[in-house]
């Protein structure tokens, strides 16, 4: 039953939107169908911040994968130390055990936090690049839940997000302080010299602390909403609907 009112609710959502076409101008029915179009099923199932969600969490894997590109052109010794012949073979192995969520080998077991530690410590030996960038896409996507889309049956915390934008912030000025034994910055990535300036590292990162703070304010926001409501219910004895 529960099964057959599933494959149902599509057809209705269906029947619903060609009975409001059926009330708009032609330009209007028009400009509706096109939105439908370029949007796919599964976006009946989410609500506006689910779509936000999705869509930053997207922007932001696109924006390590951006910086990852730029850490190796910074740093080609590293790109060595990965085993790959190049770095678009290195970066599309690291992007697929990001969104699959597999063990990078050179951090053994280690995922998010333990990895970003590891990543960034002297002690590491591998290729550094591939594992920060992995590191960092581990502990975003455990900080959303393990999900890189959204919809309306999952949960997302506010407070995880947030505290992923702190470590971001805290990993990115670890990436321009922490040196080897002999001195040398562990990456190179901010430069500042006599010849001209290079912010495009903390631009980047920047997007991505700030894509995660708008949306750990709007779920905050959302979450608010609901106590309020219910508070709002409690006051006025009014029942809570239940469908």
């Amino acid at each position: 039953m529960v099964a057959s009112n599933f494959r149902f609710f599509p057809r209705l959502l269906l029947a619903g939107a060609l009975i409001g076409l059926a009330g708009c101008s032609p330009q209007q029915g028009h400009d509706i169908v096109s939105q439908f179009g370029n949007g796919k099923p599964s976006e009946l199932f989410q609500t506006s911040v689910d779509r936000m969600a999705t869509l930053a969490m997207r922007d932001n894997l696109q924006s390590l994968y951006l910086l990852m590109n730029k850490l190796y052109l910074r740093n080609p010794n590293q790109l060595t130390l990965s085993g790959y012949l190049d770095a678009a073979t290195a970066e599309r192995q690291i992007r697929i055990a990001i969104e699959q969520r597999q063990p990078l080998p050179q951090l053994g077991n280690r995922r998010d936090l333990a990895a970003l530690s590891y990543a960034l410590s002297p002690e590491f030996r591998g290729d550094r690049v591939g594992a920060f960038i992995y590191a960092i896409g581990s502990m975003l996507i455990t900080a959303h839940g393990g999900r890189t889309e959204f919809y309306m049956t999952d949960t997302l915390d506010p407070l995880f997000i947030n505290n992923a934008a702190r470590n971001i912030e805290k990993a990115t000025w670890m990436l321009s302080q922490r040196q080897d034994a002999n001195g040398v910055l562990l990456l190179f990535s901010n430069e500042i010299s006599e010849e001209g300036s290079n912010l495009s590292f903390a631009v980047e990162f920047g997007k991505v602390v700030a894509r995660l703070d708008l949306l750990a304010e709007l779920l905050d926001e959302r979450y608010r909403r609901i106590g309020l409501n219910y508070a709002q219910s409690l006051l006025l004895m009014n029942f809570l609907p239940v469908q």
